[in-house]
């Protein structure tokens, strides 16, 4: 058997804004936009990754046992420069370590990205197989 983690499911309180938020930030591509399971549910391509997205506000105030949802950037510096100039406010500046950085902001409804960024040439060799696609 093979397996490999395809999507994350989140709640949104506005789905459209979350789905612009997505597509305006991280060039995000609706896949399909419609009735699924009973509630409007949008599915969106994010790179290689997917986002679903449910048309019901998040349970409780609470993300459970999720921390934060990674996107790997290329160009995070850019793309970092451009969401603060449209007001996203991120909570430290970029962290540098042994080939890679990160930036960590929230989206709507509070899901918490780490936005993060790799370099193979640098970065220790066992971590080029994590990181990797």
């Amino acid at each position: 058997m093979t397996a490999h983690v395809h999507h994350v499911h989140l709640f949104a309180r506005d789905l459209d804004a979350s789905v612009d938020w997505y597509r305006r930030h991280l060039g995000g591509e609706v896949m399909f936009d419609g009735d699924f399971g009973g509630a409007r549910n949008v599915f969106m391509k994010v790179g290689s990754g997917r986002l679903n997205f449910y048309a019901q506000p998040p349970r409780g105030e609470t993300t459970g046992p999720i921390h934060h949802v990674g996107v790997r950037i290329e160009g995070l510096a850019d793309l970092v420069a451009r969401m603060t100039a449209n007001g996203v406010a991120f909570r430290n500046p970029i962290r540098e370590f042994d080939g890679w950085r990160y930036v960590m902001c929230e989206a709507p409804d509070k899901v918490l990205l780490e936005l993060f960024e790799v370099d193979f040439e640098t970065m220790p060799e066992n971590l080029v197989a994590f990181f990797s696609d």
